[in-house]
C-alpha cells in the first residue's frame, strides 16, 4: 500500500548546540528527542525521510583533523562531509529504532550516504562566504592561505576562520535508492548536511569543496519524491518579520510572493531564517502544496493545528 511521503529537515543544533558537553551520549540523548517527535508524523500515516544538518559535528571533525595534522594526512572538505553523514546517520538510525520499539512500530530505517551533483560553473565557487572549522590567528591564517590555498576571513574580532562556497543543489544521485526505501515504508535519512558535493561527467564523479545547504537540498529532495509534507524545522514556532523589534510579527500563512517581498526587504537574513524561506519558495513553486516552518518541539501541533505554524503557500 501505496504512503504519503513528508521530508523533514532539522538543524545539528538539535543534536549539538552551544553549551552542551558534546558527548556522544549527549548528542544521542538529543537524537532520540528528535526522533520521537516524528513519530506524530508517522501515525498519521506518512513514510518518513529525514535530512539533517551537520554545522557542528563537520565543524567538531575539521578540529580534529587540524589537530593531527603533523600526524595524518587532511583530508578534502567532502571527506569531512561523508564523515558527519556517518555519524549522525548511526545516532539517528540507532535513535530511531529504539524509539520506533518504543512505541510498538514495525519499520525499518535506513541511512543512505548521499551524494548531490552541483553545477562546477556556480558562482559560489569565485565567493566563498561559508564559514567552517576552527578560529585561527593572523599568522597562522596566512600560512595556511599560503600552503593550503584556503580563503580565510576575520570573524567578528574572535580570529580567522575558513570560508568555503555554499553551491546550489541540482541533482541528488541516490534519489532512486532512496525512493525505493520510502515505498518499502523504510524510514529514511538522507542528504546529511546537505549532501556530499560532487561534479559529475559521462566520465567521473569527484567529490568537490563546498558545503550544501541542507534545507535547499532538503526541498529538492521533497520535490523530486512528490512528498505531500514538507517541513523545515528551526528554534521558533513560527516565522517572524521585524525580528527582535518591537513591532515583531509572527506570520501563520506566507504567500511565495509575500515571501520573496521579504527576502528582498532583509527581512530573513542569510545566516538564519533566510535559506528556510528560500528552501520553502522552491519546494512550492515546483508544485508542492506548502511547506512547514516550526520548531521540534511544535511537530505534533503543526500538524493538527494550521495555525501555529508558519506555512508558506502558492499565490
Amino acid at each position: 500500500m501505496e504512503r504519503p511521503i513528508a521530508v523533514i529537515a532539522f538543524g545539528g543544533n538539535a543534536i549539538l548546540d552551544k553549551g552542551d558537553d558534546g558527548t556522544f551520549e549527549t548528542q544521542l540523548d538529543k537524537a532520540k528527542a528528535a526522533c520521537r517527535e516524528m513519530l506524530s508524523i508517522m501515525h498519521r500515516g506518512y513514510d518518513v525521510c529525514l535530512v539533517h544538518g551537520n554545522g557542528p559535528q563537520v565543524g567538531n571533525l575539521l578540529i580534529q583533523f587540524e589537530k593531527a595534522r603533523d600526524i595524518i594526512p587532511v583530508p578534502p572538505l567532502d571527506v569531512a562531509v561523508a564523515s558527519s553523514q556517518g555519524l549522525l546517520g548511526h545516532m539517528l538510525e540507532v535513535s530511531m529504532r529504539s524509539v520506533l520499539a518504543e512505541d510498538n512500530m514495525e519499520r525499518n530505517v535506513a541511512c543512505v550516504l548521499t551524494q548531490v551533483v552541483v553545477d562546477q560553473d556556480d558562482p559560489s565557487f569565485k565567493n566563498p562566504t561559508k564559514p567552517i572549522g576552527p578560529f585561527y590567528t593572523k599568522c597562522d591564517a596566512e600560512c595556511l592561505r599560503t600552503k593550503m590555498g584556503w580563503t580565510l576571513v576575520e570573524d567578528a574580532g574572535r580570529g580567522y576562520r575558513r570560508v568555503v562556497c555554499s553551491p546550489k543543489p541540482r541533482r541528488i544521485l541516490e534519489l532512486d535508492s532512496i525512493r525505493t526505501l520510502l515505498n518499502n515504508h523504510h524510514v529514511v535519512i538522507a542528504c546529511g548536511g546537505g549532501g556530499i558535493p560532487v561534479n559529475y561527467t559521462t566520465n567521473s564523479v569527484m567529490g568537490t569543496t563546498g558545503v550544501i545547504d541542507k534545507d535547499r537540498a532538503s526541498a529538492l529532495l521533497a520535490y523530486n519524491l512528490g512528498a505531500e509534507l514538507y517541513m523545515i524545522i528551526t528554534g521558533v514556532d513560527k516565522v517572524c518579520i521585524n525580528f527582535g523589534k518591537p513591532d515583531q510579527k509572527a506570520i501563520d500563512v506566507m504567500t511565495v510572493s509575500e515571501a520573496k517581498k521579504y527576502l528582498a526587504e532583509g527581512q530573513f537574513p542569510p545566516g538564519s531564517m533566510g535559506p528556510k524561506i528560500q528552501s520553502a519558495i522552491e519546494y512550492v513553486e515546483k508544485g508542492g502544496k506548502e511547506a512547514i516552518i516550526t520548531s521540534q518541539e511544535n511537530i505534533t501541533n503543526a500538524m493538527i493545528r494550521p495555525n501555529c505554524c508558519t506555512r508558506i503557500v502558492r499565490d
